[in-house]
């Protein structure tokens, strides 16, 4: 903090500080006696420990900077852009004849004489951009990590190292689902490279991240490990470590580092309102990038287990509905049609709390737990399936390439037999055009009733209240008063709406 502002608010400068703590040394000594002050005053006694693991400590970071430093790598990229809005295709025709005719034939075919080869022969109405990241290499023979992003539908990889040499690059393979790209300089078996770390990061841990942030390449920032598991809706498998580390745009798969000179993540994303850094950057795990980068390299994509369910978290409403004791595991919405769930015998409303016996904290816990496994193989899944734990096994599919799409429900006139309690209007969806046969449509909601406030929205078809299916207002209707009836504050809803199939625990009236 700068001096204005430490005056601003009336704190005090560490020098004011021992000025004044000298003052009052003084004025108690002439208070007391030598005598009282030796029995008085008591000198704090050091953790010896904690004191001997200070002093080692470095007090900078420089010989880990010089130890990593030549393995972090400025990645630029040349892609295409789209059609160019405005050059020279898009100028008028020159008049025959007129001085801009002239000038325009003297150009010879190939360009506009003085500019670079790359744009002079760069097709009519083509538009290359370029862009860059950060990557570093991870072997001598020259194979680098970076972000997929990164490299993402470029059409040349160039890399500058550390030196200030340059050279092409290939890509190996990527992975868009945790944003990790493999590529490869070839002609080379000594470059520097540094190494994954084999222990985790604790959260206050030092950090260290090397990168090409606005393409300053070379640039060296530090923090600590700011949170863990952290999950900021990129993909499936966010486990992301949250770092305060200054990373700004261009320092995209780049390490970080611990002060051993390990890499314990790949940057890839920051929360920034401005653009710039605020101090939160996430970074994949080393232990994810290791797994994935592995399969790139032997086979340039990856492949991960697959069980075919759509899971959500299970809330502690949930949990109350479903007679559990805790919120841990991975609720199962809808099983998907011809899945290996199905076929194992899973069901909408089981409860996935383990593994092969390891436990499943959450949703995403189990997504990762599956994707890391080999397509192929079995595993023992540990389900709670109507209040009953049951041990069943799956043989695991492949995850497919794209997700199946899903059918945006029409727009729909607000019809049907109103809950005023709940702010719901309801319709059999046989009676609703593009609803199917299956449960209750939603046709309107009140914007200030309790299931506005829940998420319901007009077109959602509610499946089943409290396990049951419902066919008719009437069957959802008596679902909640049975519920009522049993006391309950909520009541568990089974909802399909445009984003796929969940769980709601639908509160029967205000708190």
């Amino acid at each position: 903090m700068s001096a204005t502002p430490a005056r601003k608010f009336g704190l005090l400068s560490p020098r004011r500080l021992g000025l004044l703590a000298g003052v009052a040394g003084l004025g108690v000594v002439g208070l007391m006696s030598a005598s009282d002050l030796a029995t008085t005053v008591k000198i704090p006694t050091l953790n010896t420990a904690a004191y001997a693991q200070t002093t080692q400590r470095p007090v900078g970071f420089a010989d880990i900077v010089e130890q990593v430093k030549p393995a972090v790598i400025s990645v630029r990229v040349k892609m295409d852009g789209g059609p160019r809005l405005m050059g020279f295709d898009a100028l008028p025709r020159a008049t025959p004849g007129s001085p801009m005719d002239r000038f325009f034939r003297r150009l010879p075919e190939s360009g506009i004489p003085g500019l670079p080869d790359e744009l002079r022969r760069q097709p009519p109405g083509r538009n290359l951009v370029t862009g860059q990241g950060s990557g570093f290499f991870i072997s001598a023979d020259g194979y680098a990590v970076t972000n997929n992003h990164v490299v993402d539908k470029a059409e040349t990889v160039e890399v500058a190292t550390d030196d200030g040499k340059t050279y092409s690059a290939k890509v190996i393979g990527t992975d868009p689902r945790t944003d990790i790209a493999l590529i490869k300089i070839d002609g080379r078996n000594d470059f520097p490279y540094v190494r994954f770390a084999e222990k985790q990061p604790r959260i206050g841990d030092w950090v260290l991240a090397v990168g090409n942030p606005f393409g300053l390449g070379g640039t060296v920032t530090a923090g600590i490990v700011s949170a863990r598991g952290r999950d900021i809706g990129a993909g499936p498998y966010d486990d992301f470590i949250q770092i305060d580390a200054p990373v700004n745009r261009g320092n995209s798969g780049g390490p970080t580092f611990d002060v051993d000179g390990s890499v314990i993540g790949v940057n890839t994303a920051i929360y920034s309102p401005s653009g710039g850094s605020v101090g939160i950057a996430f970074a994949i795990p080393a232990e994810t990038v290791k797994s994935v980068i592995g399969q790139l390299k032997d086979k340039g994509t990856v492949s991960r287990g697959w069980i075919g369910v759509q899971i959500q978290p299970v809330t502690a409403d949930i949990a109350d509905n479903l007679g559990l004791k805790g919120t841990q595991g991975a609720l199962v919405a809808e099983p998907q049609t011809n899945s290996p769930a199905v076929k194992a015998g899973i069901q909408a409303g089981d409860v996935i709390t383990a593994v092969n016996g390891a436990p499943v904290r959450d949703a995403r816990d189990l997504a990762r737990q599956i994707g890391a496994m080999s397509p192929g193989s079995t595993v023992r899944l540990t389900v709670m399936q109507k209040g009953e734990q049951k041990t069943i096994s799956v043989t695991l599919g492949e995850l497919p390439n794209e997700r199946e799409a899903r059918a945006t429900p029409e727009s729909r006139e607000p019809s049907g037999l109103a809950i005023p309690r709940l702010g719901l209007t309801l319709a059999p969806a046989a009676e609703v055009a593009g609803s199917g046969n299956e449960g209750v449509v939603v046709t309107a909601v009140e914007p200030d009733g309790v299931a506005a406030d829940q998420g319901f929205k007009a077109g959602d078809v509610i499946l089943e209240v409290a396990g049951r299916k419902v066919a008719s207002p009437a069957d959802v209707r008596a679902g909640i008063s049975n519920a009522q009836r049993e006391g309950r504050r909520t009541v568990l809803v089974r909802l399909k709406s445009g984003e796929g199939t969940k769980f709601l625990a639908l509160r029967l009236n205000r708190a």
